[in-house]
């Protein structure tokens, strides 16, 4: 996969923009105002990504960029704020950027300025936490977390572990408490849309008709005709074409939660799920 980067960084971009030139009859692309879609890890990001890929087939957009910004390294280890914004500078106008943001002030001054349009997309840190463990044991070797759940006896445990925390040695992963503070940073931010996983699944059209209007709330003028729009993006969505793929849907945490798991949580989290917004209240 890393040999193939280099080859992808240097031949995807033209070959894209020329797909791009000879779909919208156009060597410019400096029209449509710049996106940027953020997500949480584990959160949708490949289902926002699909969304933005809808984009460039009914907007005049070259490409979704290959490689999300992150703000930690895919190997392990948090990258400077200033690789940071020069990756953010580096997309060109007419490409749609994407990654996995905190809410740092330069992201936030960054992202937020006049004329961009921006996303984040969160999820029910229940069904967070069950993906994550998921990913961590089965499907991503390279995982930090990867020897230490498999070191373990079964899935409960993991799961009691990805709840909690763990600080030991050179391995560290915070509680889900702190792990949802960057969301509430985000949730915070003006010039900021931000998405619940579960609209996008199961509040499709209407959550897709508030992300073009965020488009439009800039003053473009979206070129495809709305119902046809909604059309293209509603087909773009195919969950089961993401490589990290494992459920669809909502709810699934509660195949996986004990009444033990459910405690631990609430004594971890405390009305984390009250604040937003998926319960009413601790009683769950």
């Amino acid at each position: 996969m890393r040999l193939i980067q280099p080859f992808r960084r240097t031949f995807r971009p033209a070959a894209k923009t020329l797909q791009a030139v000879a779909r919208w009859k156009r060597l410019s692309f400096n029209d449509a105002p710049p996106v940027f879609g953020n997500a949480k890890a584990k959160s949708g990001s490949h289902l926002l990504l699909q969304v933005l890929n809808g984009f460039t087939q009914i907007m005049p957009y070259r490409y979704v960029d290959a490689d999300p910004v992150r703000t930690v390294r895919y190997e392990g280890g948090r990258r400077s704020q200033e690789e940071i914004l020069a990756d953010l500078r580096r997309v060109p106008r007419g490409v749609i950027g994407w990654g996995y943001l905190d809410a740092t002030p330069e992201n936030v001054s960054f992202l937020t300025s006049a004329g961009r349009v921006n996303y984040f997309i969160y999820r029910d840190p229940r069904d967070v936490l069950v993906s994550q463990v998921f990913f961590a044991t089965d499907m991503h070797e390279e995982h930090g977390m990867h020897e230490y759940y498999n070191s373990l006896p079964d899935f409960g445990e993991r799961l009691k572990v990805a709840i909690t925390g763990i600080e030991q040695g050179d391995m560290k992963m915070v509680s889900v408490a702190q792990r949802y503070e960057s969301v509430f940073q985000w949730l915070e931010q003006r010039g900021v849309m931000c998405l619940r996983f579960e609209d996008l699944i199961d509040n499709r059209n209407a959550t897709l008709s508030a992300m073009l209007a965020e488009v439009e709330k800039t003053g473009y003028r979206i070129p495809t005709p709305r119902e046809k729009a909604l059309a293209v993006l509603v087909e773009a969505i195919q969950p089961r074409k993401s490589h990290t793929f494992r459920s669809g849907k909502t709810g699934g945490w509660r195949e996986h939660f004990t009444e033990e798991h459910r405690k631990l949580f609430k004594e971890v989290a405390g009305d984390l799920l009250v604040r937003l917004g998926y319960e009413k209240d601790n009683d769950w």
